[in-house]
């Protein structure tokens, strides 16, 4: 593992609201990374229907953008965002954890951008997508 990825994954573990969240990188390297986070009722936004709130898949594809810029070849370390889009496309199924993947798809001196999509056992059909651009810090 780079050091470039190791410092991703111990940023994500330090982050308070990640570690709430029960959010785990299962994949960093080469700007790219997944996220997953299992279904908990803590969460639920729509308790008729059992839907995990928004507001947790945000901070899902938020943290997952973040570590794909970390792991990018050529981001020389931390990083923030700047600004982050996400369209939300349909509710998460209640049981299913969420999944996020995140693509660093081109750098500058100062600023990376990236794509993400959130989804539950449904891959086909994302629960919400992500575009963003973050900080590149230390060039």
């Amino acid at each position: 593992m780079t050091d470039r990825t190791k410092l991703a994954r111990q940023f994500i573990e330090a982050i308070p609201h990640a570690r709430a969240l029960k959010l785990e990188l299962t994949y960093i390297g080469n700007g790219e990374a997944e996220i997953s986070m299992p279904y908990n009722e803590d969460l639920i936004g729509d308790p008729r229907r059992g839907v995990i709130h928004g507001g947790a898949v945000s901070a899902m594809l938020d943290t997952c953008s973040g570590a794909a810029v970390m792991s990018h070849p050529h981001a020389p370390g931390g990083t923030a965002t700047i600004d982050l889009r996400i369209d939300y496309m349909r509710a998460a199924t209640p049981g299913q954890a969420i999944r996020t993947r995140a693509t660093c798809y081109h750098i500058t001196r100062n600023v990376a951008f990236v794509r993400a999509t959130a989804y539950d056992d449904d891959a086909d059909r994302p629960v919400a997508t992500a575009s963003g651009s973050f900080t590149v810090e230390g060039k």
